[in-house]
């Protein structure tokens, strides 16, 4: 069976943070889960940490969302050009910027050293961003 190609229409999203271990991750967790394959998702940092913070691991956890296994990637001229929205969540002047992309920029408090009660609200304005941000982007033309 021939592989079938990509389709075109599909739009790609990137969200970037420092450290790709908190913000990043619960924007790309909840556009993976609630768009599906409608939407291509993808996260970095400029400057990766280790291993996901485990208290966004745990407050994903209780949106029913496992992120236990993700792994922080740092941030390519690559992904940001192959995307068609990049959104930076206080990755200041690292995040490469080319013409043609779409760039938002979500203020949103780190959650880096943070627990989790600390970490819910910033998990419960990142879903309702992203949930705006699906309804734009897979509106009908």
């Amino acid at each position: 069976m021939p592989d079938l190609p990509s389709t075109p229409s599909t739009p790609s999203v990137l969200f970037v943070c420092i450290h790709n271990a908190g913000r990043s991750q619960m924007a790309a967790a909840f556009l993976t889960h609630l768009a599906g394959d409608r939407v291509q998702v993808r996260s970095a940092g400029s400057a990766p940490a280790d291993t996901v913070n485990p208290a966004v691991v745990a407050a994903m956890a209780e949106s029913g969302i496992d992120i236990a296994a993700e792994i922080p990637k740092v941030l390519t001229v690559e992904a940001v050009q192959s995307s068609d929205v990049v959104i930076t969540m206080g990755c200041g002047d690292t995040c490469p910027v080319f013409p043609g992309k779409r760039y938002l920029d979500w203020q949103l408090p780190d959650p880096a050293g943070q627990g989790i009660a600390a970490v819910r609200p910033i998990r419960d304005e990142i879903e309702r961003r992203v949930r705006d941000l699906l309804a734009e982007l897979t509106q009908t033309s």
